[in-house]
């Protein structure tokens, strides 16, 4: 980081800023744009905030359950990472919810 810039951490966003996230567009790839959608929210939110993105990415009628290139969904691709497990967790209550 430029020693002229300030980390910015658990900065709370409005929902505007969440809802932003389902307007960017995929870089060119072979994985599902849905898919992608989940990885930058992921990598960009704080869970209490993703979690909001996911309510409103279902909403708008994306699919929880896109792959990537791999053939794995957003949880199967995750589920490694150190602090995925809360991030999965807010997929499964999303997939319940659809359900019901």
């Amino acid at each position: 980081m430029r020693p002229d810039k300030k980390a910015i951490r658990d900065e709370i966003w409005s929902d505007e800023r969440v809802r932003e996230f389902l307007k960017r567009q995929p870089y060119e790839s072979a994985d599902d744009d849905d898919f992608v959608l989940l990885l930058y929210a992921y990598r960009a939110m704080r869970v209490e905030d993703f979690e909001r993105f996911v309510a409103f990415f279902v909403a708008d009628g994306h699919r929880l359950d896109a792959r990537n290139e791999d053939g794995e969904t957003f949880s199967d691709y995750v589920s490694s990472h150190r602090h995925a497990r809360d991030f999965v967790a807010v997929i499964e209550r999303a997939r319940e919810a659809v359900k019901a």
